[in-house]
């Protein structure tokens, strides 16, 4: 790795860590950030951010988008325009896990969002994509803390949006509930095309 590389690197545990240590959401103190090396690369071709980590997912695995179904889905997504894990970051919305009170995963709250939103934005900043992809609603709205846009999922899914010094591409999240109720499999590879059309144009 090289001298920008390393510093790069030792910034990112630095952030990490101090992730790690936050404990600004009453709901989830006892929960550890999903933030790590496990993320992904530091210097990806693609940037992925997500709602938050699911419970049999990233929460129990420390990687986003790892060990559930939702995992699986966002997988196939990646093999479709022959993306690899090594060549992406993958981060969240909300860096813990919410959970409702049985234990099941819930939405994270607006003020829980709004307590990680300098998380994201450190994250974004220091990593420095070309290209974002945000997966779902949550997410996209996310964005607007770091720099206001008016772009809804409904409207712009699979578009390329300038934001940010940045190309967006808002897509659906692909959690089995999406998948059922909001936009089948199909559709969602069809839509993921919009990434592959972003690296080809060298965007």
């Amino acid at each position: 790795m090289d001298k920008t590389g390393d510093a790069k690197r030792k910034e990112f545990l630095k952030l990490a860590e101090k992730a790690a240590g936050c404990r600004l959401c009453p709901a989830m103190e006892d929960r550890t950030a999903v933030l790590s090396e496990l993320n992904g690369s530091l210097g990806p071709r693609v940037f992925f951010v997500a709602e938050a980590p699911g419970r049999q997912g990233a929460d129990r695995t420390r990687r986003p988008f790892w060990g559930d179904k939702s995992g699986q889905n966002f997988q196939q997504m990646l093999d479709s325009i022959g993306l690899r894990r090594e060549e992406i970051f993958i981060t969240n919305t909300v860096l813990c896990s919410p959970r409702s009170e049985t234990g099941a995963n819930r939405k994270p709250s607006n003020k829980e969002i709004k307590t990680c939103a300098g998380f994201l934005a450190a994250t974004i900043a220091l990593i420095d994509p070309k290209i974002i992809v945000t997966l779902g609603t949550v997410a996209l709205e996310a964005l607007k803390s770091i720099e206001y846009h008016q772009i809804t999922l409904k409207l712009g899914v699979g578009r390329i949006y300038r934001w940010n010094g940045r190309f967006l591409i808002p897509l659906y999240h692909p959690s089995p509930q999406t998948i059922a109720s909001h936009r089948r499999l199909p559709e969602q590879l069809a839509d993921f095309r919009a990434v592959a059309e972003a690296m080809e144009k060298g965007l």
